[in-house]
């Protein structure tokens, strides 16, 4: 079944979306470094740039309609996977400025229509 002009337009958002955070993690790593949760081994930064590098190898296999499918899945996926690092900042972040408050709590209800979004892209391809 061919995809829908809507859905290939959804795909390649996400797809955006992905690429652009994963660049910024190699661009600008310290605001990801102070999220990575302490239970994870090794240092923060080498989980900034792994995630970062998952990222960018995710919007790939989202733009491109042959992996589109395992992309949106394996996107979901991820974005399951770094819910923790959201629920640090938002627990970092509770005695700073209301407008980073703001930011930081408000990621924490985002990650479902992403997880959506991510899912849905990856069924576009049926």
């Amino acid at each position: 079944m061919e995809p829908t002009r809507s859905r290939s337009w959804s795909a390649l958002a996400l797809a955006g979306l992905l690429g652009a955070a994963g660049v910024t993690h190699f661009a600008k790593p310290k605001p990801y470094d102070a999220i990575v949760p302490r239970a994870l081994p090794g240092k923060p930064r080498t989980w900034t740039y792994v995630s970062g590098a998952v990222e960018v190898a995710l919007a790939a296999a989202v733009a491109v309609p042959r992996t589109r499918g395992l992309g949106g899945k394996l996107a979901a996926g991820f974005f399951a996977a770094v819910f923790p690092a959201n629920v640090k900042m938002a627990y970092d972040y509770r005695a700073k400025s209301p407008k980073a408050r703001v930011i930081a709590f408000g990621r924490l209800p985002l990650q479902v229509p992403l997880i959506l979004w991510a899912l849905r892209v990856g069924r576009s391809t049926r």
